[in-house]
């Protein structure tokens, strides 16, 4: 039998505006456990902690019973806590908005307004307050479809070096991986090279990569996008996909030759315009590489493998 903290949670969640698929015992949970809410505490002692996925899901099994297998911890992730950030609830690492997206440090904390509205709950002046913040935050069913506003870090780009891109829609998704993915999963990196259907060698700062190991001439099929990421030592290589193939197989293994000199991981990346584009490639894209989507820029997709978004050491 659910403890009644559950089942006031659920209503929560309701009284809140979150949609449907948020109204479940696991989201109720994660509130529970975003306010450190034990089975012995009233609302009026939520707390504020800061805690991560695998926490929550510790907290479920020891305090209210609930058991979830560790491959659900995406399910928590994506299905809920995405949710309570974009709907105002829940911040995503307010003690370092720079971390980086999907670092296993990663954390949560109740959003301050929310907490003081949830320690009113089950008193008389819960309808008045919950009315009042209500009138100040809109429902995540009503902005949905907005993207959260990310803490973000320009691509750094060599003194004195400027992009021209060419018209096109191949050029505009260069584009986009230079101004959205980069600041989103390479924070601080920096730009090494980007094609342009105008010009293939559209920006390239050669000596850079000569630095990490890696020369090529012009006859090298280069990648569409190459990033240097300085804290991790990653080079990245994103392919933009508007009318040909992504990063599949035999892609795959003539960019590991192109850069098998480099003193830096190599990750794999396939860029799409959206959803439907990749849809279309979705046979062919190589395991063990990354996939992001432009109309979708906060969110990265990975195909197998045993990191999220890393470089695959070749033995």
């Amino acid at each position: 039998m659910n403890h009644k903290n559950i089942e006031d949670a659920l209503k929560i969640l309701v009284a809140l505006g979150l949609p449907r698929a948020q109204q479940n015992e696991r989201s109720a949970l994660c509130l529970l456990a975003l306010l450190n809410l034990t089975p012995d505490k009233e609302w009026s002692q939520a707390e504020n902690p800061l805690i991560g996925i695998t926490p929550m899901m510790e907290f479920c099994r020891e305090h209210y019973g609930k058991e979830y297998a560790p491959n659900t911890r995406e399910t928590f992730r994506r299905f809920t806590m995405h949710q309570f950030v974009d709907a105002g609830i829940a911040l995503y690492n307010p003690d370092n908005p720079t971390r980086p997206v999907n670092s296993p440090k990663a954390v949560y904390q109740i959003e301050p307004e929310t907490l003081a509205l949830l320690r009113t709950f089950g008193s008389y002046e819960w309808d008045t307050n919950l009315a009042y913040y209500l009138s100040k935050q809109q429902t995540l069913a009503e902005r949905y479809a907005k993207v959260r506003e990310q803490n973000l870090i320009p691509v750094k780009i060599a003194p004195g070096k400027e992009i021209q891109i060419s018209p096109g829609e191949h050029s505009q998704l260069i584009k986009a991986i230079i101004e959205d993915f980069g600041p989103r999963f390479v924070p601080g990196g920096v730009l090494i090279y980007a094609g342009d259907t105008g010009d293939k060698w559209g920006y390239f700062d050669e000596a850079l990569l000569a630095r990490l190991g890696v020369t090529v001439d012009t006859h090298g099929k280069m990648p569409d996008v190459v990033l240097y990421y300085p804290e991790r030592n990653w080079l990245l290589l994103v392919e933009s996909v508007t009318s040909h193939g992504p990063v599949d197989g035999k892609r795959h293994e003539e960019l590991a030759r192109l850069f098998a000199g480099s003193s830096a991981g190599l990750v794999y990346v396939t860029a799409f315009p959206s959803r439907a584009v990749m849809a279309r490639y979705l046979p062919e894209i190589a395991w063990e590489t990354e996939v992001w989507v432009a109309d979708a820029p906060s969110h990265l997709i990975h195909f197998n493998g045993v990191r999220f978004l890393g470089p695959y050491n070749e033995e």
